[in-house]
């Protein structure tokens, strides 16, 4: 297990990058509202100590720098309230695409929306569980799997369903991988401190409005059989990230949709982790030479 139990990475205000083991007052569990944090010295994934160093938090950065990161892989339709809005059949088997590392931003990093995505309408958010597996896995059983979890994140898969589902060619990753739309945060919780992952609430909030509220015990695969699946013959890697999924709200479901627009606030919460707080920025095109 890790020595720490709320990870965060962070730029403090001596202007230094550290990984931490946030400090937070009794009776909080957000992570984003973390002041301050014990600094980590040695390997997250191996040996490493929590100091008596403390250092103050300037900004929170997501909490995995990007040469940590192995792969970005993500869950299509895991949940069933999901499944039914989007009025496709449950799925037999875990959906799974990947997002560039690219992909990934900080907590309270803005989504930027480039030119191609700014063509036609449909830009969206996403709430999701995100595990973060901490040791080397292959062919683990169900029973086992969350051994191999280092801990949990909240994310956004942000997504653009016209590239996503019309102009992908029947792969969903142009629609999911541009850069920044995938912020994840506000820490990591060790599993040690969340033992049942499967028993979280999860929202989504859009400037302010509640418009994804469920819980994670709505998964059609949970967390130990989608590890356990994607490690039969596969191995997984410490710092792989796993995106499980997001519930029922999505602006696809609506009627009319409810696409993300510039200047739009998305929030997205998991229960004992904490609030990634993103704002939607429209990229201005840069002037032809």
């Amino acid at each position: 297990m890790p020595a720490f139990s709320r990870l965060v990475r962070f730029l403090a205000k001596d202007g230094r990058t550290y990984y931490g083991d946030a400090i937070l007052p009794a009776g909080v569990s957000d992570i984003a509202k973390a002041t301050q944090a014990r600094v980590i010295k040695g390997d997250i994934f191996g040996k490493h100590d929590v100091t008596e160093q403390v250092a103050d938090v300037r900004l929170l950065l997501a909490p995995l720098a990007r040469e940590d990161v192995k792969t970005v892989r993500c869950l299509g339709l895991n949940y069933e309230q999901h499944a039914k809005e989007s009025g496709m059949p449950l799925p037999k088997y875990p959906v799974l695409f990947y997002k560039p590392v690219t992909s990934l931003g900080g907590p309270f990093d803005n989504i930027p929306v480039a030119a191609p995505a700014q063509e036609v309408e449909g830009v969206d958010y996403e709430c999701e569980l995100v595990a973060v597996i901490g040791k080397e896995a292959r062919d683990v059983p169900e029973s086992k799997a969350l051994e191999y979890v280092l801990g949990y994140a909240v994310g956004d898969d942000v997504s653009h369903r016209e590239w996503q589902l019309k102009r992908g060619g029947g792969q969903w990753a142009l629609g999911k991988g541009f850069d920044g739309w995938a912020p994840f945060g506000p820490g990591i919780v060790s599993a040690s401190i969340i033992k049942d992952p499967q028993t979280l609430h999860i929202t989504t909030k859009l400037n302010g409005k509640t418009v994804q509220d469920s819980s994670t015990k709505d998964m059609i695969f949970g967390v130990a059989k989608t590890i356990s699946f994607l490690s039969q013959g596969t191995t997984l890697l410490p710092g792989d990230l796993i995106f499980t999924g997001t519930p029922q709200g999505v602006g696809a479901g609506r009627k009319p949709p409810l696409w993300l627009k510039d200047g739009d606030v998305v929030e997205v919460g998991l229960e004992g982790v904490g609030t990634c707080v993103n704002k939607v920025e429209y990229i201005k095109s840069r002037p032809k030479l």
